[in-house]
């Protein structure tokens, strides 16, 4: 019976599990809502709990390796033995929440680059330790990426993190150290041991290999973003950019040299360096007017070749960060034609000038050039959406919606199997 390769998603709105072959090929996948929300650490595992239980035993038994993906930026501060904090100190800080207040602050102790930024993690870290200590909580305290705590969980030991998620921390790829003085900082020692991804760590602990019906010798494979997670499972050859739409829109594309920018990431995945952005907007904006059915239906009354004239920015709320970096950014919903349609449509338009943006953006920066875009997430099965894009971008969209940041996270944990 050859071992099998468990990926897991924290997306933004929920869990998503796959489970793959040697060799890459899948087996399965199952979804699920946070049990809370996104904020909760233990909805992160009380979600991966439940998925597992939906797995046949047959197959949960034959799991070897297992590596996570989490939503980047996504931070909490929880102590040396993983246990969150009191209260409000024991939610995370979303990767959307800007902290304004410490973008001074960041920027003067990173130094540049993509912690230097209100939208950073080193922002979101430093507004965390301030309320610890507002609050008379004294340290020692841990400050752990989403991915990166629950794959803590998963040994039993929260000393590592994965290289890729603490970027917006200030984890400098290139020079292998933190960035600026951030390591000379008194609550330097809660900052997490960086390990490349891919890295084989340990054995699942006892309790929750237990807890999830898998192997205790399942080897815990350190992962990455989500978005990271969405490329591996896309493959793309040279020239293609892979844009996920999901609850936030991603843009990722490979690139021969690393280019840094504000609000621009720059990863290493397989050798290769993968640059991009995230917007905050995306289509969750479109599920505050509408619903998953009605977004189905009013798509099909939408004619590309007749834009609606109108400029609105569907970000959630007030902030930004890409491809602008800009906290104060105001979102622009406003005027709301009659038309349920049209007004889709706006939205749709909306956010494809974001996407087209930060393809310039990235292109400007240093990137290559764009020949090709693979569409991934739920938007992805949207086919007016895609010709909208196509009109924009003037290069060929394909929508792959099959493709799942699981599914990378799964394919890259099964690189460490045997083959069969």
């Amino acid at each position: 019976m050859t071992a099998l390769a468990l990926g897991v998603d924290l997306g933004s709105s929920g869990l998503r599990i796959a489970l793959v072959e040697p060799g890459g090929a899948k087996l399965l996948e199952e979804t699920s809502p946070y049990p809370t929300r996104l904020e909760d650490p233990w909805s992160w595992v009380n979600g991966l709990e439940l998925l597992c239980a939906r797995l046949p035993s047959a197959l949960r038994s034959r799991v070897g390796t297992i590596a996570i993906a989490g939503t980047s930026g996504t931070l909490l501060l929880c102590r040396p033995d993983g246990q969150p904090g009191p209260g409000a100190l024991g939610l995370a800080l979303p990767y959307h929440h800007c902290c304004t207040e410490q973008a001074a602050a960041a920027a003067a102790l990173a130094g540049g680059g993509p912690a230097a930024s209100a939208s950073g993690s080193l922002a979101r870290a430093l507004h965390l330790l301030a309320q610890a200590e507002h609050s008379g909580e004294a340290g020692p305290w841990l400050l752990r990426h989403q991915a990166d705590w629950l794959m803590g969980w998963l040994m039993g030991n929260w000393r590592r993190g994965e290289e890729g998620n603490n970027l917006r921390l200030g984890w400098d790829l290139q020079r292998q150290r933190w960035s600026g003085a951030i390591d000379l900082q008194p609550w330097a020692s809660g900052l997490p041991e960086i390990c490349a991804s891919g890295t084989v760590l340990d054995a699942l602990a006892a309790g929750p290999a237990q807890r999830l019906g898998l192997p205790s010798h399942s080897q815990v494979v350190a992962g990455s973003t989500d978005a990271n997670a969405g490329v591996l499972a896309a493959e793309p050859l040279s020239g293609d950019g892979i844009t996920v739409l999901g609850t936030t829109l991603v843009l990722k594309q490979f690139s021969p040299k690393p280019i840094e920018g504000a609000g621009i990431s720059c990863h290493r995945v397989a050798g290769r360096w993968l640059v991009g952005g995230a917007s905050n907007a995306g289509a969750g904006i479109l599920r505050r007017f509408f619903s998953d059915g009605q977004i189905a239906e009013l798509s099909r009354q939408i004619d590309p070749s007749q834009p609606t004239g109108l400029r609105l920015r569907p970000l959630p709320a007030r902030g930004e960060r890409f491809p602008v970096d800009d906290p104060n950014l105001e979102p622009v919903l406003e005027p709301r034609p009659i038309s349920d349609g049209r007004y889709l449509q706006a939205l749709l338009e909306g956010l494809t000038a974001i996407e087209q943006a930060g393809w310039q953006r990235l292109r400007a920066a240093g990137a290559p050039p764009l020949e090709r875009v693979i569409t991934l997430g739920g938007g992805a099965r949207n086919p007016q959406w895609r010709q909208l894009r196509q009109q924009s971008l003037g290069v060929p969209v394909l929508n792959r919606p099959g493709l799942s940041a699981a599914l990378g996270m799964a394919r890259l944990a099964a690189t460490i199997l045997a083959p069969p």
